[in-house]
């Protein structure tokens, strides 16, 4: 009997569109601008620069402007067009780009931390800033005053943060592996939990708001498996393996209601 021939599964590798050569330092950061030929990227050069797409197809810097520190993260809101840039001396500046990117204002300065800001986040909803410093503090500020709204101490650096307007759960991960969910309020929060599902620091937080569900990736990746517990760690034989425990272990552990 001959042997049964499986095709082969069909598999799918990115295409390169287009390079920019954009720095000869790191890039900590680079956003896609929605609806535009556009990006916009931060830089341990200390630079901020917009880059839009010419008639040649090549991108070409519309802004390029020096910050008095590196730049070691972003957050872009295209509603409103507010660009959030922390620093590498704990200062966050906020400008405001024009509706053709070719100018930026600058709007708010928050003196946020005592280090190196790891992550900055504006939350247009509630009009705060939240972000994250290696001086292991999470703070909150109000967009409009430049105010801080609130601290909370961290164990480690975090590495990743994430924000849910519905319930005001904000999301922190850190350099020892832990997660910690923090219920905001204008002026307070209280800690809903922590938990710990990897041996290694968290690279990165994906909130999925409709379905509830937080995803994290680690380094080493090492998800909790989907034991009583929570317990045990799996090594995953493939990123669609990692995806199915992660989502599995965030369902079971950061489901909010």
């Amino acid at each position: 009997m001959a042997a049964e021939i499986q095709p082969k599964p069909q598999t799918r590798t990115p295409v390169l569109l287009n390079k920019i050569e954009a720095s000869q330092d790191v890039v900590n950061t680079a956003v896609i601008i929605p609806k535009e030929d556009g990006v916009i990227s931060v830089s341990e050069d200390r630079t901020i620069r917009i880059w839009l797409k010419r008639d040649s197809g090549q991108y070409w810097p519309s802004v390029y402007h020096t910050m008095p520190a590196s730049c070691s993260c972003m957050s872009f809101n295209p509603e409103t067009r507010r660009l959030s840039v922390g620093m590498e001396n704990g200062t966050i500046s906020e400008f405001i780009l024009s509706e053709d990117y070719n100018k930026m204002t600058p709007a708010q300065t928050y003196l946020a931390h005592q280090g190196r800001v790891t992550v900055v986040l504006f939350v247009l909803e509630m009009e705060w800033v939240l972000s994250t410093g290696q001086d292991k503090n999470f703070t909150w500020h109000c967009s409009e005053s430049g105010t801080q709204l609130g601290l909370y101490r961290t164990t480690a650096w975090v590495s990743g943060l994430q924000f849910d307007v519905e319930t005001r759960h904000a999301f922190v991960g850190d350099y020892s592996g832990q997660v910690t969910i923090l219920k905001l309020e204008q002026d307070s929060c209280s800690l809903v939990t922590t938990f710990k599902g990897h041996t290694g620091n968290v690279t990165a937080l994906c909130w999925d708001p409709v379905q509830r569900v937080l995803c994290f990736p680690a380094a080493p990746i090492t998800p909790s498996s989907c034991g009583t517990s929570g317990d045990a760690k799996v090594p995953p034989s493939n990123f669609r393996d990692t995806m199915r425990r992660s989502r599995a272990y965030a369902t079971r552990h950061t489901h909010v209601s």
